[in-house]
This record gives structure tokens, sequence and C-alpha cells, in this order.
């Protein structure tokens, strides 16, 4: 007889679907994560991975509209930029930057856009007891989770922010941006050497693969740096490994993600209760 596992929810007639997109998809963690959330709180809805390729967005989400039980979608690599722009609307930091991490599909078919990734890392950093106020912070990438990053790290009270993408242009674009929203940190394009910084941030996709090359000098590490991750599989990247090996303090992926499960849960799933 088979048996649902306590980490998965039951599914039924009345769960509640939410799709991760995803290219490639096998490195997900998040629907592990976020579907034993909802077996623990007797939530139904369940979350399934997507691999879609980037050319094949747009056919998949215009398809997704008419399925009357899918909640939402959540967005991760490539697709947080080319998704805000396939929203109907956008709230909050989405509409600023026009990048999505979660999307709920509304009644009417059509779809809202939030973006959850900078509030996520910075709650993660706080909880794992990682100050970040006054702080020389290196951004290593200005894709769809750096740009979410920026604009958190920066309203958290770092003192200098300094963004490096192997695009120069976008890393400045960035940098104008959030140097306007907050006015009061200092926030430049910038070079990807870590010396002279406090904490150093992989927020690009280096690190997925195991011969994908590191994203900065790591000779230049010291045990006086916060080095931190926001890819997620594999837990320990090499960049990772490479910090370890020489003192400095690191911070997993994971904890970015964990941070933003009960944000997905009242953004995505508004009407759903709990189950008796």
């Amino acid at each position: 007889m088979l048996t649902t596992p306590p980490s998965s929810p039951a599914v039924n007639g009345e769960t509640q679907v939410i799709v991760l997109m995803a290219w490639p998809a096998a490195h997900v963690r998040t629907p592990t994560l976020f579907n034993a959330l909802c077996a623990r709180k007797n939530i139904n809805a369940i979350m399934v991975p997507w691999a879609v390729r980037p050319e094949h967005l747009t056919q998949a989400w215009d398809g997704l509209r008419h399925i009357a039980n899918l909640a939402g979608v959540v967005l991760t690599i490539p697709h947080k930029q080319a998704a805000a722009e396939l929203c109907d609307e956008l709230e909050g930091d989405a509409s600023l930057l026009g990048v999505v991490n979660a999307v709920r599909r509304n009644a009417s078919g059509s779809y809202t856009g939030r973006m959850y990734d900078g509030s996520g890392f910075v709650a993660g950093m706080l909880r794992e007891g990682i100050a970040l106020a006054g702080k020389h912070v290196l951004l290593l990438g200005a894709g769809g989770a750096a740009t979410a990053l920026a604009l958190a790290l920066a309203r958290a009270g770092i003192a200098r922010l300094t963004i490096a993408n192997r695009s120069p242009e976008k890393a400045h674009d960035l940098a104008a941006l959030v140097g306007k929203a907050v006015p009061n940190c200092e926030v430049r394009a910038g070079s990807d050497e870590p010396g002279n910084h406090d904490i150093v941030i992989n927020a690009t996709s280096l690190g997925l693969k195991p011969d994908d090359a590191l994203p900065c000098d790591t000779s230049k590490l010291t045990p006086a740096m916060v080095v931190a991750e926001v890819v997620m599989q594999p837990a320990v990247t090499r960049l990772l490994t490479e910090a370890e090996a020489r003192g400095a303090r690191t911070h997993r992926g994971e904890h970015m993600v964990t941070s933003q499960l009960d944000h997905f849960v009242e953004f995505l799933l508004p009407n759903v209760n709990p189950q008796a």
C-alpha cells in the first residue's frame, strides 16, 4: 500500500498547483522545501518544477492562464527578468526593478508579479547572525537575483555596494538605479576583486556545474570576510569550499529561499486555508 511521505502534501481534486520554471531544473530545491512546509501546515497545495527553455517561456506562460487550479508561478534562473515583462501587473520592488520570482495567477487569468529574493536574502543573513549595517559588500552579478539583492542590501544599511558583472554596462545601470533609490548608500560598478570588502556575494549562476569557473579570485579571500551564495545546489559550491579553506565565514544559498517560503504561501495562496 502506497502512503504519502510526511514531507509531501496529499494531492486531490482541490489541490492548488504552483509551477516553478527554471532552465535547467535538475538543481532546484525550492519545491522540496515548499511542499514540506505545506505538508506541515496542512495546506492543500503543491509546487512542481518545470524545465522551460528561455525561448519557450512565452508559450508556457500563456497556456497556464487557462489552468483554473494554478495558484501561480515561481521563477528562477534564467527567467526572472523575462517573466516580469509577461506579467500584467508588478507590485512592490518588482515594479521598480523589472524582475520577479513569484507570480500569482488571478481568477481572471491575469498575472501579478512580486520579487522576494532581496528581502529573503537579507532576512537569511540576519537570521544567521551576519551583520550588514556599515559593511562594504561586493556583489557578483547584475541579473535577476542580483538586482533584487542590490536594492535590499542598500536598504539594509550597508555603507558601500560594489557591483561586478561580466557585462560592465549592466553593472553600471544597476548601480545607478539602486543609488538613486537609496541615496545614503554608496553604490558603484567595479571589478570582481574581493579585497577591501567585508562581504562577498555570488549572485550569478556560476557554481551550478562542477566545472564552472569561480566568480572571483578566491586567493584574495580572508578570514575576516563573509562569503555568501545564492546557488542552492550544490549546497556547498566551489566558491564556498575555497572560502572555507581560507578561513572565511560562509553562507549557503538555501537561506535566501527558506526565508521566502511563508511569503510564497501568503502571496500565491491567499484563499487557501489549512485543512483540518
